[in-house]
């Protein structure tokens, strides 16, 4: 008699936690009844893969179900996001990457798609740092530019391969300057980050938040920041100066980063992802606390708002690779204008 009092007890104090988690639980209408996978199309540890990871950790507690990262690197990122476009349209799965990347493959000849194939969802914006090994002779970036003109195609720049962010990057600053450079590809923005400081490449112009554990650590130094304006680390005090320093009249865009869905998927999975996006995502705090330790700007957004803001610099990757030789189709013809 006792333990069954006792039992009754213990069912009455544990059911209100059991209902409110499955209140929790069923806030939103999708509910996917096995994890579902998000593939990273790029090395471990690079800048896609370090941002989606934290995002799908912040999604996955209120989704309610497991979000299994994958990595899948190959060919600029293409391998991964053909898989995810070919699959079941079921809307378990998800693709994370650079909307410059998924808006310049078919420019490229890579793959048959266009942003108009894609839900996007955003999560932060990444700047561009021009790095080098702290063993390196360039002490800024006037240094680097003089060496890359006086020795045409010798410079080793070290990137994430065609397409990548670093590429897009060195290929700006070629554009502004003229100078050419060896280009050294590696499969995500950490090795080529890991191949700068070991030796192998000269400078790496890849994204901050693939640079800033190697500053932090001072086995790299940063030459300039590709923006306006000046960037200074958490934690550190010198502000990594911009390269309008040196390229008065240069221009970027912000890259923007997120998660992919294709189109076709059901509604109640797009519609259910609107709203964590809404009332998670753009409030979250632990993915406001890593964009500031990794240096990238906290700024979720999805739906046209997200395609406004990143569509910027899926023009400039466009063009760029257009006007250099790089492109099998002109951009205009699939409603990228020249901006």
């Amino acid at each position: 008699m006792k333990k069954t009092v006792v039992f009754l007890l213990l069912a009455l104090m544990i059911f209100p936690l059991y209902a409110e988690g499955q209140k929790e639980a069923s806030a939103y209408e999708w509910q996917p009844a096995k994890p579902v996978n998000l593939i990273v199309p790029w090395g471990a540890g690079g800048s896609t893969d370090r941002s989606a990871r934290t995002t799908a950790a912040v999604v996955e507690a209120v989704l309610g179900q497991k979000i299994v990262v994958v990595n899948q690197p190959g060919a600029s990122g293409s391998v991964g996001t053909q898989g995810v476009l070919d699959a079941d349209k079921d809307g378990m799965k998800w693709v994370a990457g650079a909307v410059k990347d998924l808006g310049v493959y078919k420019v490229q000849g890579m793959i048959d798609t266009t942003l108009d194939d894609w839900n996007l969802y955003l999560n932060v914006a990444m700047p561009n740092v021009v790095a080098v090994s702290i063993d390196s002779p360039y002490n800024d970036f006037g240094d680097l530019l003089a060496d890359m003109k006086a020795n045409p195609g010798q410079v080793r720049v070290a990137t994430a391969g065609v397409n990548s962010a670093g590429h897009t990057a060195i290929e700006l600053i070629k554009k502004y300057t003229g100078v050419e450079y060896k280009h050294v590809t590696y499969d995500g923005g950490n090795p080529a980050v890991i191949a700068t400081v070991g030796g192998e490449a000269d400078v790496v112009p890849q994204l901050s938040v693939e640079e800033v554990d190697m500053l932090k650590a001072g086995k790299l130094k940063a030459l300039c920041v590709m923006t306006d304006k000046g960037l200074v680390l958490d934690g550190m005090s010198e502000e990594i100066p911009p390269i309008t320093n040196w390229i008065k009249d240069f221009k970027a865009a912000p890259t923007y980063f997120g998660i992919f869905i294709p189109k076709g998927v059901p509604s109640i999975v797009t519609d259910t992802m609107d709203k964590i996006w809404e009332d998670v995502v753009m409030e979250s705090p632990e993915l406001k606390d890593w964009a500031a330790k990794n240096a990238v700007v906290f700024d979720p957004c999805y739906g046209e708002e997200a395609l406004e803001k990143s569509f910027p610099m899926v023009q400039i990757s466009a063009w760029l690779k257009y006007d250099s030789g790089d492109a099998v189709i002109d951009p205009s013809t699939i409603g990228i204008p020249r901006p």
